[in-house]
């Protein structure tokens, strides 16, 4: 998942990054200060992650994407005979 934030200097990027090592349903995650952008990894629900976030930050977050990852041996090439 992709989030939009504002993250104007390095507080605010101390603040995030402690939000999200915090999360313990996260895998890992991506800060883009320049872009204003914190990507997400995991099995967790999207708005719950983004009002966490919020919460913890005091921070607007605007949800960009989200994608889910395909089911477990799908997109690998198992099971597929040449």
């Amino acid at each position: 998942m992709t989030l939009r934030m504002n993250i104007d200097c390095n507080g605010c990027y101390q603040r995030i990054r402690k939000a999200l090592h915090q999360m313990q349903e996260l895998e890992r995650h991506e800060i883009d200060k320049k872009q204003g952008r914190v990507s997400v990894y995991g099995a967790f629900s999207p708005q719950d992650v983004a009002i966490k976030i919020r919460k913890r930050t005091n921070r607007r977050v605007e949800i960009l994407e989200v994608r889910e990852a395909p089911p477990p041996g799908e997109g690998d090439g198992a099971g597929h005979m040449p």
